[in-house]
């Protein structure tokens, strides 16, 4: 059998029987054992690493979630404000989207070449008549979405205020929304706000009849 076979090996070795037995077992049994340990630590350690690094992972981009909350519906947006070279109202005064809560609030924003995209949008919601108290709608207009020269667009903005003073009008002059909010740009976009800030609708471009229902729909039931 094998070791016979090895003991009739060593016997025969010129080193004589113990130094050839205790070399045989360094070469052919401890080695190997030594090397499997080896490799099993290697194994387990690269385990350690492959998993500490998809924990890192998963960790670093849960982070970007919560660092980054977009308009999406059900969703209160990250907060942005508008002041200085970012834009504001137009009398200069900062806006802040802090400030829609307290009421349902429905925001337009607006590339000023789409400035008549939702016009029928606009028309419903103005018919509904909604109580000031509990509904406010408000108008950012994406300035940076044209070519057409800044003072031009608030001289028009101007008389829209005077035109419809229930609707607050905002300038956005670095496309903040875009950039935060994730909003279309070079578009109309309409969101719906419930009096908690979340989002309870919203749809980049223009809407159907069917979707300016569901709109009217949606504020009287989060009045």
């Amino acid at each position: 059998d094998f070791e016979f076979c090895r003991y009739q090996l060593c016997k025969s070795c010129p080193l004589g029987l113990d130094q050839s037995l205790a070399l045989w077992t360094r070469i052919f049994i401890v080695r190997p054992q030594q090397e499997n340990f080896t490799q099993q630590r290697k194994g387990f350690a690269m385990k350690r690493i492959l998993g500490t690094l998809i924990f890192g992972f998963f960790t670093l981009s849960l982070l970007a979630a919560v660092a980054w909350a977009g308009a999406e519906q059900g969703q209160v947006p990250s907060a942005v404000e508008l002041k200085g070279k970012l834009g504001g109202r137009l009398d200069g005064a900062p806006w802040s989207s802090e400030e829609l809560r307290g009421k349902v609030h429905v925001l337009f924003y607006v590339d000023p070449d789409e400035k008549d995209t939702n016009n029928e949008t606009s028309e419903a919601l103005e018919k509904e008549k909604f109580p000031s108290d509990r509904f406010q709608s408000v108008a950012v207009i994406n300035m940076a979405a044209t070519f057409m020269p800044n003072f031009l667009i608030s001289s028009s903005l101007k008389e829209k205020q005077e035109k419809y003073p229930r609707t607050l009008y905002v300038r956005d002059y670095k496309k903040a929304l875009v950039n935060e909010w994730g909003l279309a740009d070079n578009s109309s976009d309409i969101l719906g706000f419930d009096k908690q800030g979340r989002v309870i609708f919203r749809k980049d471009g223009k809407l159907t009849m069917e979707e300016i229902q569901q709109l009217i729909k949606i504020i009287k039931e989060s009045l």
